[in-house]
């Protein structure tokens, strides 16, 4: 069951439940922290299974066309099970509700890393494109790719 969550207290335990669970994606603890927070104040979507709360995904707007996957995490213990294809239908349909065109999304350039390979095969399969990559946005040891996909 996927659930839009409004409590901004609800939204930090959730993620810090789920990224804590995800240490080779959300190993640095002041971004990590700064993703709890934020997240707290922008549009928050849930997945659960039962009572339990195993995943989410948080939409920022980066322009008045553009929405961002500002933050997504599914627990080790569901990933392969269609929750992240889940969480992602739920917000691309948000997203087309509230008017936007593009999704994008920032990752780790394909090829740098076997954790993040897997990430963009994951976009890659909901649709996405390759856009750009910026080799030093982040830092020189994880070049940031813009991935986009038109919501039409």
């Amino acid at each position: 069951m996927i659930k839009q969550i409004f409590d901004a207290s609800l939204k930090r335990e959730i993620a810090k439940k789920v990224l804590e669970d995800l240490p080779e994606w959300f190993g640095i603890p002041e971004y990590t922290k700064m993703y709890i927070e934020e997240s707290s104040s922008k549009p928050f979507f849930a997945a659960y299974v039962g009572i339990e709360p195993v995943g989410f995904i948080v939409l920022k707007e980066t322009s008045i066309h553009t929405a961002e996957i500002y933050c997504m995490g599914v627990v080790k213990k569901y990933h392969r099970k269609s929750i992240g294809k889940s969480l992602f239908s739920f917000f691309e349909e948000y997203a087309k509700t509230k008017g936007y065109k593009l999704i994008q999304v920032k990752t780790v350039q394909y090829g740098k890393y076997e954790e993040y390979d897997k990430t963009n095969l994951f976009y890659r399969a909901m649709g996405f494109y390759e856009l750009e990559v910026f080799p030093t946005l982040w830092d020189e040891h994880n070049p940031c790719q813009i991935l986009v996909k038109p919501l039409t």
